[in-house]
């Protein structure tokens, strides 16, 4: 993968969408995997629309960081600093045993990032 290619970033992050949303099909469904590929495919797709803008970020996963970084680059996304703050923590929380998140909690991390990658979508169009 390209570090600065946006166009790969978002591959990156379409590919965590589809893990995550096939893992919410299941019966019995993974919530720490989902909740995982929910926030990095959010992470990545604003990472990809920053890049598309020529502009720098730290290396992060806290995504209301990232949101603020797209604002002040003009990219206006409308996201809700306090639903990305939710979608952040599961980048840290889910790689370690612990509280697991509910199935709820999934559900709600797929809502979170189908709106990031939903916008970030319509600007390749």
């Amino acid at each position: 993968m390209s570090a600065n290619d946006p166009l790969e970033w978002a591959r990156y992050a379409e590919q965590d969408w589809q893990v995550a949303t096939s893992l919410m099909r299941r019966k019995h469904p993974p919530v720490v995997a989902i909740c995982f590929h929910a926030q990095q495919s959010a992470e990545r797709y604003l990472k990809a629309l920053l890049l598309q803008k020529s502009v720098a970020f730290p290396r992060t996963h806290d995504l209301p960081t990232l949101n603020t970084l797209c604002e002040q680059a003009g990219i206006q996304t409308g996201l809700s600093p306090g639903r990305l703050t939710i979608l952040s923590d599961y980048a840290v929380t889910t790689r370690y045993p612990g509280a697991e998140p509910s199935l709820e909690e999934a559900r709600e991390a797929i809502a979170i990032a189908r709106n990031v990658r939903a916008f970030a979508r319509a600007g390749w169009g």
